[in-house]
C-alpha cells in the first residue's frame, strides 16, 4: 500500500498529482498522530519503570525530552515540546487528536492549539478542544493565524485570570537570540513585553521619520538600534568577542575556503579578509592571533599551543574551536559547558579527548540514568558516540576547520582577537 502511495507517475495528470499532493499531506498528519500516541505510551512506560525501581518522583523522565528528540532528528531542546505536546494530545485534547489524525490539522496548526491552551487547567482545555476541533468541517480555509486567534479567543473566554497571568508571566522569558541569515548576515531577535517592544521599533521608526539621507528607511532603523545598543557609529569596527577561523593562506589571499565565526557558521574568505583589515586598521581595536593546530588529513582542530592546553581556560577554548556547536547529535545550541563524556567521577580524564562543548540543556541530560557516552579519535577525526537508555545509539562528528588541506590555519578572535595558526603537519 505505502509503495504505491509514495511512487510518482510521470504521465499523470495535474489533476492526479494534486490529488497524491493533498493525500500525502494528509498521510504526513496521520503519522504525527501515531507518532504522538507513541510518544506518550513510551512516557508513560518510563515512569512506570522508574517508578518501580524506586527512582524518586523528582527524577523520573529526566533525559527522555532529550532521547524524544534524537528519535525524531530533531534538537535536544525541542524534545520538551515534543513530549508535551504528545501527552496534551493523548490524555487532555483527544478532538485535536482526532483533527490531526484525518488530516483536518498540520502537526503545527495542532502545535499551535496546544501551545495557547497550555495556561488551562486540564477541564478548561479539555472544553476548548472540543469547542475549536470536535467539528472538524470549521477547520476547513484556517491558516496559522486563524488557528491561533480563535484559540487565545477560547482561552480567554475560559478563563481570562489564567490567560491575564500568563502574560504575566512571560515577561521573565525577555531574552536575546541570534541565528544565521543568508549573505553573511544575522538575525538579532529581542524577545520583550509588548510595550517594551512597541517602543523599541517607535524609536527606530522616529530615527528613520527624522533622517534624510542615501539610506533606505530599513538601513537607518538598523543602524539606529545598532548604534543605540553599541554606542558606537554603525560604519566602525566595534570591541566584541569574535571567534573567527581561518586558513592562513586565506588570510593571506592565496585561496579563497571560507572562514568560519563562532555561533554564526561559514563566511565567504573576501568578508572574513575584509573583517580583519578593518580590526586591524581601527586605532582603538585590538587584534590578536593565536595558533590553532589540525591533521594534516581530516582537517579537524587536533592541538593548540602546547602550553596553553595545560591550562584549563586553553582546554576550554581548544573546545570551542573545534566543536563549535553543541556536539549532541542534531543540536544547533551554542556551547555553554566544557564536558566530560565519561564523567570526571567515574574517571573520565580532562583533555581533549574526553571533552565535549555542550549545551547547558544537553550536559544535564545525559546524566540522567541509562546514559552513556564515548569518545574516540580516529585518524584525526574526534567523534563522541550517545547511548540513550532504550539502547539507541547515536554519533557525532567534530567538523574539520576552515581552509584548504594545508600546513597553517589562523584564527581572529577576541574583538578582533586575531591568532595565526602554524600548522604543524607532523
Amino acid at each position: 500500500m505505502f509503495e504505491s502511495l509514495f511512487e510518482i507517475d510521470p504521465e499523470a495528470s495535474e489533476a492526479e498529482l494534486r490529488a497524491q499532493v493533498e493525500k500525502l499531506e494528509q498521510v504526513k498528519s496521520a503519522a504525527a498522530a501515531a507518532q504522538a500516541r507513541a510518544t506518550a505510551l513510551w512516557a508513560a512506560k518510563r515512569r512506570a519503570a522508574e517508578a518501580a525501581a524506586a527512582i524518586p518522583a523528582s527524577r523520573r523522565g529526566r533525559g527522555l525530552p532529550t532521547e524524544v528528540a534524537l528519535a525524531r532528528h530533531d534538537a535536544p531542546v525541542c524534545g520538551g515540546t515534543h513530549l508535551g505536546m504528545a501527552h496534551a494530545l493523548v490524555h487532555e485534547m483527544p478532538h485535536t487528536l482526532a483533527a490531526l489524525e484525518c488530516g483536518a490539522l498540520s502537526e503545527w496548526r495542532a502545535t499551535l492549539i496546544v501551545r495557547e491552551s497550555a495556561c488551562l487547567s486540564v477541564e478548561h482545555r479539555r472544553q476548548l478542544d472540543a469547542e475549536i476541533c470536535a467539528d472538524v468541517s470549521r477547520l476547513q480555509g484556517w491558516g496559522n493565524s486563524r488557528i491561533t486567534a480563535e484559540a487565545k479567543k477560547i482561552a480567554a473566554k475560559l478563563d481570562v485570570a489564567a490567560v491575564v497571568q500568563r502574560c504575566a508571566k512571560a515577561a521573565e522569558d525577555r531574552c536575546v537570540t541570534i541565528r544565521p541569515a543568508p549573505d553573511t548576515m544575522t538575525y538579532v531577535t529581542v524577545l520583550l513585553p509588548v510595550h517594551q517592544g512597541v517602543a523599541v521599533y517607535a524609536a527606530a521608526k522616529h530615527a528613520a521619520d527624522t533622517t534624510f539621507d542615501e539610506r533606505t528607511r530599513g538601513q537607518v532603523m538598523a543602524d539606529t538600534i545598532y548604534e543605540r545598543v553599541t554606542g558606537r557609529p554603525a560604519d566602525q569596527p566595534v570591541p566584541i568577542e569574535l571567534n573567527l577561523v581561518m586558513a592562513d593562506t586565506t588570510l593571506a589571499g592565496d585561496d579563497d575556503a571560507p572562514a568560519w565565526v563562532g555561533t554564526y557558521g561559514p563566511i565567504p574568505a573576501g568578508f572574513a579578509r575584509t573583517l580583519i583589515t578593518d580590526a586591524v586598521t581601527a586605532a582603538d581595536v585590538k587584534a590578536t592571533l593565536r595558533r590553532l593546530y589540525r591533521h594534516p588529513r581530516s582537517g579537524r582542530l587536533v592541538a593548540m599551543e602546547s602550553q596553553a592546553r595545560l591550562f584549563p581556560k586553553g582546554l576550554a577554548t581548544l573546545l570551542e574551536l573545534r566543536d563549535q556547536l553543541c556536539r549532541t547529535p542534531y543540536c544547533n545550541a551554542p556551547i555553554r559547558h566544557h564536558d566530560h563524556a565519561v564523567p570526571h567521577h567515574r574517571g573520565g580524564p580532562t583533555s581533549a579527548l574526553n571533552g565535549l562543548g555542550t549545551c547547558e540543556a544537553c550536559n544535564y541530560a545525559k546524566e540522567a540514568p541509562g546514559w552513556s557516552v564515548s569518545t574516540q579519535d580516529i585518524d584525526g577525526v574526534h567523534t563522541a558516540e550517545y547511548t540513550t537508555p532504550t539502547g539507541a545509539v547515536y554519533q557525532s562528528t567534530a567538523p574539520p576547520l576552515p581552509g584548504p588541506p594545508v600546513r597553517t590555519i589562523s584564527i581572529v578572535e577576541g574583538q578582533f582577537s586575531i591568532d595565526l595558526v602554524t600548522f604543524d603537519a607532523a
